[in-house]
């Protein structure tokens, strides 16, 4: 790599310690490196302090050492290995994060790395030749369906992808309100198998999360395959020939009917705009929008702004937008718990980018440590403990230590103004609710120009906002920042299976149901990807969730092909046995908790959004498809 010894050194620096004890470790296969002298410190922050906690002489030590290395590999006196001891990755891990990490972990992080294949492959060399006549049908052009179609294109399963908008992108083609970007750290969102070493920051903004999905569609020419401004109308299970009849329209209206295998519905959860009843909203003068339509043709600056809802988006959007409005009224139905990043709003140094391109397994460590601090190392404080004495405002006491801390950030943030700390501190558990990262929330609520209300929003009269405590908020705007039609999935496509039920009729309102997230019973060959109970909540990616789906997923079609099998659904036993333990799990866990309200639940208060399992548990549940769990219908002729 022509090693630049000053840039290196720079670089070596400013890194994160106990990500390149691992690099050393790894390449080297000193075991030396495991011992407790390189072990970090337990660090409970989102982004770990890259010292580790080790000593200066530990530090001085490591870096000499990493530079040695690199020396020796730009001579050619050393070699990337490229056999590993997998049973050093348990002690590994360990030594990494300065906690104990369970052994489950070591393949679940040697595919992450790329160190183990997690593709689904032919038990034959050849592809069988049913493959070249059977179709599948990918709805959505998101991370999800990009997923879906570069790993059929792995196997050579021809497949039809179809997207509602002019572009792919789902969510972040969708959603480009002002500061829209990711919550979780762009390094870990990301594919595994589509590393980008090139971000600009930490938790990368909505055109550069959207330039990846071009990107990586691009790559592997995906772009060019796909028919945009399609929306699926509707999907009609055939059993006398054991298909799917898909109709659609396209831009123009024009219906198309056409026929597939197999379905694999990409849509996701969040991809339906919800916009509350409000009485008079529809008679309000000014210009009303959801977020997730956003309105650059408006003008919001000099002008009264009313921002209906504080989730996400809002957190997100509401700085710039409070910077360009004469006032802003905040409509807050319940505060939410904040976790402050100090690299929020940080930006990739040059440094961090030459490690994550020349140290041998850097970016795969430093990949890992978000992943278990956004992720499952999360998951046992959200747990229910009959113990605890405080159970009204935390599960258990590392939970109530987390509320400690966050709510100390807010009175800080909020230093001098007890009445906004009194309307910002939550009541509820931490966590239970989504867990959002400050966005400079808080400095914005104090500006002169914003008022936050804790009162929901009654009726519009005119252009006035009226809210349950009876004040009128005169408003030029009004932004609804009001969420998705979670409870509504697949929804609005009429979707009929093989005993004539329509899946609207059997999920009701609000409350999808699914086997693993994925599948259903009397709907044979029907897929769902980020389906019900598969969202993160206690941390961890989307994207991470979207590649145990298809992998599991492929697996099914790999195995109908191989054997003949025309179709399956899950059996009604095994799916109701599945949201047992499913329910079950999530009576202990936070998003059960009566204390407040939120989108996992539906009415009945059944929770039916996150998942209850840790990211290795269902990556573990979803790596090999088992058929004796399904009915199955061979293929005419067998």
């Amino acid at each position: 790599m022509s090693l630049d010894p000053v840039v290196a050194q720079e670089a070596i620096a400013a890194a994160s310690l106990p990500t390149l004890v691992m690099c050393l470790a790894q390449v080297t296969g000193d075991r030396y490196w495991l011992t407790d002298r390189f072990r970090a410190t337990r660090d409970t922050n989102l982004f770990a302090d890259e010292s580790g906690g080790l000593p200066d002489d530990v530090q001085a030590e490591v870096r000499s050492a990493t530079m040695k290395l690199l020396v020796e590999l730009d001579l050619g006196q050393r070699e990337v290995p490229t056999d590993f001891n997998f049973d050093d990755f348990p002690s590994m891990m360990t030594v990494c994060l300065g906690e104990e990490v369970p052994p489950e972990y070591t393949r679940m992080l040697g595919e992450e790395m790329q160190l183990l294949d997690r593709n689904v492959h032919w038990q034959t060399s050849v592809a069988p030749l049913a493959a070249g006549d059977f179709r599948v049908l990918i709805i959505g052009a998101g991370f999800s369906g990009l997923c879906a179609a570069i790993k059929l294109d792995g196997l050579g399963i021809a497949w039809e992808l179809l997207e509602k908008n002019a572009d792919l992108g789902g969510t972040w083609f969708e959603n480009s309100y002002p500061d829209a970007g990711v919550d979780t750290p762009n390094h870990f969102y990301s594919y595994s198998f589509a590393p980008n070493t090139r971000w600009t920051g930490y938790f990368s903004k909505r055109d550069e999360i959207w330039g990846y999905a071009r990107d990586v569609a691009s790559r592997y020419h995906l772009t060019e395959r796909i028919e945009f401004s399609t929306e699926v109308r509707s999907l009609d299970w055939e059993e006398d020939n054991q298909r799917w009849r898909i109709s659609s329209n396209d831009r123009s209206g024009a219906e198309r009917i056409r026929y597939a295998h197999v379905v694999i519905s990409a849509v996701g959860q969040l991809n339906r705009p919800k916009i509350p009843a409000i009485p008079g909203l529809d008679t309000f003068p000014g210009d009303v929008f959801h977020t997730a339509s956003w309105r650059h043709d408006v003008p919001l600056t000099n002008r009264s702004v009313a921002v209906v809802g504080t989730g996400a988006s809002a957190m997100q959007l509401l700085p710039k937008v409070a910077a360009d409005a004469a006032h802003l009224t905040v409509f807050q139905r319940s505060p939410q718990w904040v976790r402050p990043a100090p690299d929020y709003h940080r930006t990739v140094d040059p440094e961090m980018i030459w490690l994550l391109e020349n140290v041998p397994f850097y970016a795969n460590w430093y990949r890992f440590g978000l992943l278990w601090r956004f992720g499952d190392g999360l998951l046992s404080s959200l747990r229910r403990d009959p113990d605890w004495p405080h159970p009204e405002r935390a599960m258990n006491r590392r939970n109530d230590r987390h509320r400690v801390q966050m709510a100390e950030y807010i009175e800080h943030e909020l230093e001098g103004r007890p009445d906004l700390v009194e309307k910002a501190m939550p009541h509820y558990p931490p966590y239970g609710k989504r867990i959002l990262v400050d966005n400079h929330w808080f400095k914005t609520i104090t500006r002169d120009n914003v008022q936050l209300t804790t009162s929901a929003v009654a009726r519009v009269e005119g252009n006035c906002v009226i809210a349950a405590d009876g004040t009128s908020h005169p408003a030029d705007v009004i932004i609804l920042a009001t969420g998705f039609e979670a409870g509504k999935l697949l929804a609005p496509m009429h979707v009929v299976g093989a005993n004539g039920q329509t899946l609207a009729d059997v999920w009701g309102e609000d409350d999808p149901r699914a086997y693993l997230g994925i599948t259903m019973p009397d709907f044979p060959n029907l897929f769902c990807m980020l389906g019900p109970g598969t969202g993160i909540a206690h941390g961890g990616s989307a994207i991470y969730q979207s590649e145990c789906q298809i992998r599991y997923i492929t697996d099914c079609l790999v195995q109908m092909l191989e054997a003949g099998i025309a179709s399956i659904d899950v059996s009604r036993t095994v799916h109701d046995e599945y949201i047992d333990r499913f329910d079950a799990e999530h009576r202990e866990l936070v998003w059960s908790h009566p204390g407040m309200r939120n989108w996992y639940r539906n009415d009945a208060g059944r929770v039916f959004g996150p998942m209850p399992w840790r990211l290795v548990d269902y990556w573990a549940m979803t790596h090999e498809a088992d058929l004796s769990c399904y009915r199955t219908t061979s293929s005419v002729g067998r």
